[in-house]
């Protein structure tokens, strides 16, 4: 099977896995119209995930799991631990300490599934990596945004149907795997040196690099983590259908992006695509006096640009790393990135609070600004290459 059947299984496998991501993020609406979860309290389910991610990522970076285990292997069994855990979910007490413990633990099973599947799409690059890892991270937006449509699909099951969906795709995207073969850039299973972990930040490519991911982190998450919230506000009652209509818009910016940068410089569509989402970011909550379809058009403009750099900062780090340490290496930026937006998911209902909708997302602007200048520093180590 060639290389396009290759990725085809490895997209699709990370889809269904990554399910589980937002599953308790879409479960959130239907929780607090049912009054068994309180509206402060909706973002530790998220947060939870985030937190497990980043344990999960920095276990696999210190130990160089992505790099000295078979890769496979490890999305395979991270796959099924994450699915386990999220539909053991349902037959918990939807906000209570078990909940956010499993949301923890399929969290923790991400670092097996989402670093790990772009060292795997890497694989197969031929003066094509952009395009390659944005396909996989496209993948990474449409499985996030998956959980926001089965609360519609599966009304009758209630607030469990976005944990009972997730978990069932996600065992199924991690048997798909085994049908994956590797691409014949995998580098050497290196030895183990935990000190390599911290190449992340010497080398100074790399440091920007991963400089420019957290400014793209600042905004990401927070703004897939609430913006279904927003637009509930705006349009009145259920809007899933139309949340996942926006964060999956950003599964064709992936491929955009990707498309773009293997043609021009990738540091520099990066800061673009910053540029444009930390304007939405700013133009989102003023739009609302607007109407509705300002809104929509708007919010889908954002989901587009809003991660369409992110496969981006994954491939400087492939171009710019160690190649025996490529996985090691993401790792450690998905580590970091996802760490602070356990910070930024709080933020914002916080700035709701304070400012309301009207200029709540505002205080994610400042992210991709940072990390627009940051990623034009880099521009010309990656010219010089």
């Amino acid at each position: 099977m060639g290389k396009t059947w290759q990725l085809a299984v490895l997209c699709l496998a990370v889809v269904l896995v990554l399910s589980v991501w937002f599953a308790g993020t879409a479960a959130v609406p239907r929780l607090i119209a049912e009054g068994l979860i309180a509206p402060g309290r909706a973002g530790s389910l998220t947060m939870a995930v985030q937190l497990g991610f980043v344990a999960g990522t920095l276990v696999s970076a210190v130990l160089s799991l992505a790099d000295r285990r078979d890769p496979r292997r490890l999305f395979l069994g991270s796959a099924l631990l994450a699915s386990a855990a999220t539909l053991a979910q349902t037959q918990v007490e939807p906000s209570g300490t078990a909940a956010l413990l499993l949301r923890f633990v399929a969290g923790a099973a991400m670092a097996g599934v989402y670093p790990v599947g772009m060292k795997l799409a890497a694989s197969w690059a031929k003066g094509d990596l952009g395009l390659l890892i944005g396909l996989l991270v496209g993948a990474v937006t449409l499985g996030s945004a998956l959980p926001h449509l089965a609360p519609s699909l599966l009304a009758g099951l209630g607030w469990q149907a976005a944990y009972l969906g997730a978990g069932v795709l996600a065992a199924a995207g991690g048997l798909l795997i085994l049908a994956f073969t590797p691409g014949p850039i995998m580098g050497t299973r290196p030895p183990f040196r935990p000190a390599q972990a911290l190449e992340a930040w010497r080398n100074k490519g790399l440091r920007l690099a991963n400089l420019g991911y957290l400014g793209h982190m600042w905004e990401l998450y927070a703004m897939w983590a609430w913006v279904g919230l927003f637009l509930a506000g705006v349009l009145g009652g259920q809007a899933g259908p139309w949340t996942f209509a926006v964060v999956a818009s950003g599964a064709l910016g992936c491929v955009a992006a990707g498309l773009l940068a293997d043609r021009w410089n990738r540091a520099s569509v990066a800061a673009l695509c910053m540029l444009v989402s930390g304007s939405c970011a700013l133009l989102a909550g003023p739009a609302a006096a607007l109407g509705p379809a300002v809104v929509l058009a708007l919010a889908l403009v954002w989901g587009f640009a809003v991660v369409a750099d992110s496969a981006q900062f994954s491939a400087c780090i492939v171009t710019l790393s160690p190649p025996d340490y490529v996985g090691t290496m993401l790792t450690v930026q998905t580590s970091l990135g996802f760490l602070l937006t356990a910070l930024t998911i709080f933020l914002v209902p916080a700035a709701v609070g304070w400012l309301g909708w009207d200029w709540a997302f505002a205080v994610l602007a400042p992210g991709p600004l940072l990390g627009a200048i940051a990623m034009l520093k880099l521009r010309p180590l990656l010219l010089a290459r």
